[in-house]
């Protein structure tokens, strides 16, 4: 039987705007966004009673920003205060997002409740049982906290307090994803006399390391953009009375961030496209488990649509029909956008090569693509366009670059490869 139990949470950011979805979403799904990370923080307190834990701990970035809202802070403490009525304690403490100096209304802690300081403490797991186990926490005074923290940590430990953990907000390893706050290497944290490191920080989960000590990111338990996909939750943690641990994934999302993948190469029609396009978003639905889903939608690869997909609001109108044939469901998919990363049916590699117009079309293009003087000789061509004044309104803010020029050459390339293979197909 575990002796321990406890929830390992970090990067709530409660609150959290989704300013750009939620600006062009229907109303239901901004609505759904606008709570998602309350709902998730609500489950996150729901697994603690249901699983009859001894405590919550939650590894900094509560908040979304350094001065956070009321709501998000009358959230948090109602959670808090669930699990003092439920003999629950909680241990949290603030990262780069959330800082001890940030606006914040003066609320009373619930009873049970332990929010750490600038300076490393420790507290007993459980007050009753103080030699059963012992959480030490820091949290960040300011938002830009550069050192080392882990032998602060070290310093502080007790021996004879039982199993120890550690609750810390850090960049461990050097994660090239995240910004480098309180960075740290695994052996500062092996070296430091834990048992086991509570992280937060990096929202995608992972266990760093298994054993003595055991040192895990939980991740953010609500995704919050297409870099945030699939399952989002928390660590229940068990320990028993030999020190051996458990780590089960718990999710307690309520909104999944899914890309869509579609390839076009084996598709001959618009019909086809469409339906394997729905196809794909009732596969992503089942297998959300009851999450409804924001979704990008990727096309890839050479076909026949690429020319009907690349004309000027088709990817839109595309977009718009699969949103009015899953986003007003109960659980629904709401596409917010299209990614074209598709071809023309001609492999422009082979096509090189070719003694035939087309190789001819392929290699001038390439080499007025790679000349040094091609952006020049493109912007005096297109002079007597760019002197027309509704031109000139128009591009006031906005002179292409060379970069401009040379991607307007690589889509002129793309039509004409297109017009050609349409061509050929024709009887």
């Amino acid at each position: 039987m575990p002796t321990i139990r406890f929830i390992h949470a970090a990067d709530l950011h409660l609150d959290s705007p989704f300013r750009g979805i939620r600006s062009e979403a229907p109303a239901h799904i901004a609505q759904a966004m606008g709570s998602a990370t309350f709902h998730a923080y609500r489950n996150i307190i729901d697994l603690c009673k249901q699983e009859e834990v001894n405590a919550l701990l939650v590894a900094g970035d509560i908040y979304d920003g350094a001065d956070r809202s009321l709501r998000a802070q009358l959230r948090f403490m109602d959670g808090l205060a669930q699990l003092s009525q439920a003999g629950i304690r909680s241990f949290i403490c603030h990262g780069n997002h959330d800082p001890l100096d940030g606006w914040e209304a003066r609320l009373d802690l619930p009873e049970g409740c332990v929010r750490f300081g600038a300076q490393v403490e420790g507290f007993p797991l459980v007050p009753d049982e103080p030699g059963r186990g012992a959480v030490y926490g820091i949290s960040y005074p300011t938002r830009d906290v550069r050192d080392n923290l882990a032998p602060h940590f070290a310093a502080a430990v007790s021996r004879d307090q039982g199993y120890s953990i550690g609750l810390l907000h850090a960049n461990v390893g050097g994660n090239q994803d995240h910004d480098s706050y309180a960075p740290c290497s695994l052996s500062d944290l092996a070296d430091a006399g834990f048992n086991y490191w509570a992280l937060g920080h990096v929202h995608t989960r992972q266990v760093l390391r298994t054993g003595d000590p055991t040192v895990a990111y939980p991740g953010n338990p609500q995704g919050r953009h297409p870099n945030e996909p699939g399952a989002r939750g928390v660590y229940l943690i068990e320990v028993d009375d030999h020190g051996g641990i458990q780590l089960t994934f718990r999710p307690v999302d309520v909104v999944r961030w899914e890309t869509l993948t579609l390839d076009i190469g084996p598709l001959e029609t618009e019909q086809a496209l469409l339906d394997r396009m729905d196809d794909l978003a009732s596969v992503t639905l089942d297998s959300a488990e009851g999450r409804s889903v924001v979704a990008r939608l990727e096309m890839t690869g050479r076909g026949p649509l690429h020319r009907w997909l690349s004309s000027p609001g088709t990817a839109e109108e595309v977009r718009e029909r699969l949103n009015e044939n899953h986003a007003n469901q109960d659980t629904w998919l709401w596409c917010e956008g299209i990614r074209l990363a598709t071809a023309s049916p001609v492999d422009r590699e082979a096509a090189l090569g070719r003694e035939d117009f087309v190789g001819d079309l392929l290699r001038l293009s390439s080499e007025l693509r790679a000349g040094e003087d091609t952006p020049s000789e493109l912007r005096e061509l297109l002079q007597p366009l760019y002197g027309r004044r509704e031109v000139r309104d128009l591009l006031r803010d906005h002179a292409p670059t060379d970069g401009d020029l040379r991607e307007l050459l690589a889509l002129a390339e793309e039509e004409c490869l297109a017009a050609l293979a349409e061509e050929d197909e024709t009887p």
